[in-house]
């Protein structure tokens, strides 16, 4: 059978000629085929009201296409994707240790999303650098920057390119290339020490060190989740020196930078920062703009969306890609649902409530703390995001800083992000000269105890 992706790349362009392109966008342009097993075809649908509506309405339609392209009959299971990764963590089968072990070690998946390139991922100025560190190993990969470490908060576009550059070097050469999730790892290791039915696990010990050792790139995924998993941060520690003595490209993504990842071994960090590591930034209003017009492109939407529309929704969602391309999803289905109501900024307000409610409640912590501090020390909230040194500015602005580490679960970087895009390196400096300063100035800890009663944060 053809590669489920490409399948169902073919079935949707099926489907699409027999709907109108509103109906297509808002039920199957966010649609995957996940797998295929038991006669049953798993599909991951973006959101729980579409699995009602594909069972009542389409069902038929999608076993017919797979029928004609698969020749078989399947049942159609419809699943979310957090419900995909729920099975992936929580079940881990002996069928699927065999299955796995049984494949033919020479030819491991890799894993890649081929609707990630870099033809399609949108740069500006939070982000740009990134690309062009991203492009240079896609170009060299072993040569240019190795390991690439690529660190921001989710829903930036590190997964995409991440999966953009392994899909250049597929394309552009016959290096194999994995993409894995830490988890993925973590569970292939788990897998490698167990015993198959005559008590020993070299088969599977075999299978592990040749998915992880005899390929060229390896691209792990939020490095973050191997904290804590000790054998696992052992394993990867061998498999990192492996890779690199034999000159093979490594890319590790992660929501914080190397030296804010405290669980993870010195030695793994340190290794972290031997090549090159870059930052991506929340997108500017501008790049969420262009990030939406994109989409709305590319959805072909029967209704135009007023440029007003694509601006409250830049200004209001947050910098998150993933809800800023999903409102667009969510006011598309609003309409449908609504009897394909005009869609103008009214519509949009009320389609996209939980939404900016959301989008605001995350930035509030932050903006609280900048807020009391400033008029504590009888400053503006702009001079505090500023890039001005005076010290009735600074010392004010690394006393925000501290409070923000201390009181919220913002890291190191996105808490500089929302001081005026300072660096990493700058807020972690900051904190630590409050945390000393505290323990020897009385005035001082009286004060910041003070600033964290009016700040309040539960």
């Amino acid at each position: 059978m053809m590669n489920v992706d490409i399948l169902w790349s073919n079935l949707l362009s099926q489907i699409k000629e027999d709907l109108t392109s509103l109906s297509y966008t808002t039920w199957f342009s966010d649609t995957k085929l996940h797998k295929f097993d038991n006669g049953k075809a798993y599909i991951i649908v973006p959101m729980p009201i579409h699995k009602k509506h594909l069972i009542d309405n389409y069902s038929q339609l999608i076993v017919d296409k797979l029928k004609e392209l698969t020749g078989s009959n399947y049942e159609i299971v419809l699943l979310l994707e957090e419900e995909i990764e729920s099975e992936l963590k929580n079940k881990v089968t002996n069928s699927e240790i065999s299955l796995n072990v049984s494949n033919d070690t020479n030819n491991v998946n890799s894993n890649l999303n081929i609707k990630y390139l870099f033809d399609n991922f949108i740069v500006g100025n939070s982000n740009k650098f990134a690309h062009a560190a991203a492009l240079s190993v896609a170009e060299n990969p072993g040569n240019m920057y190795n390991p690439l470490f690529i660190y921001g908060n989710s829903g930036l576009g590190k997964t995409h390119l991440m999966h953009a550059i392994g899909n250049y070097i597929v394309e552009n050469s016959n290096k194999k290339v994995l993409y894995v999730t830490s988890e993925q790892f973590r569970q292939d290791f788990v897998k490698a020490n167990r015993k198959d039915d005559k008590g020993t696990n070299f088969n599977y010990i075999d299978f592990f060190k040749n998915k992880y050792r005899n390929i060229d790139v390896l691209i792990i995924d939020d490095i973050q989740f191997l904290g804590g998993a000790n054998q696992s941060q052992q394993e990867f520690f061998h498999t990192f020196n492996n890779l690199y003595n034999d000159s093979k490209q490594i890319i590790i993504s992660s929501d914080r930078s190397p030296e804010d990842l405290k669980l993870l071994e010195d030695r793994l960090r340190t290794r972290f920062c031997w090549g090159l590591t870059v930052n991506i930034f929340p997108p500017e209003f501008s790049l969420r703009t262009e990030i939406l017009k994109k989409k709305i492109i590319a959805g072909n939407f029967e209704q135009d969306i007023p440029d007003e529309v694509v601006e409250y929704i830049a200004s209001n969602i947050g910098p998150d890609v993933r809800q800023l391309e999903g409102s667009v999803t969510r006011l598309i289905a609003y309409s449908a649902i609504m009897g394909g109501e005009t869609i103008n900024l009214d519509l949009a307000i009320e389609a996209l409530k939980d939404f900016i409610s959301k989008g605001i409640g995350e930035k509030n912590d932050v903006h609280r703390i900048q807020k009391i501090v400033s008029e504590y020390f009888q400053i503006s909230v702009e001079d505090i995001r500023s890039k001005k040194r005076s010290s009735n500015i600074s010392f004010p602005r690394q006393i925000a800083m501290y409070l923000c580490r201390t009181m919220t679960s913002e890291s190191f970087p996105k808490i500089g992000t929302e001081f005026g895009g300072k660096d990493h390196s700058t807020v972690m400096h900051s904190v630590e000269k409050i945390e000393n300063e505290i323990k020897v100035n009385k005035d001082l800890a009286n004060i910041i105890e003070k600033l964290k009663k009016d700040i309040g944060i539960v």
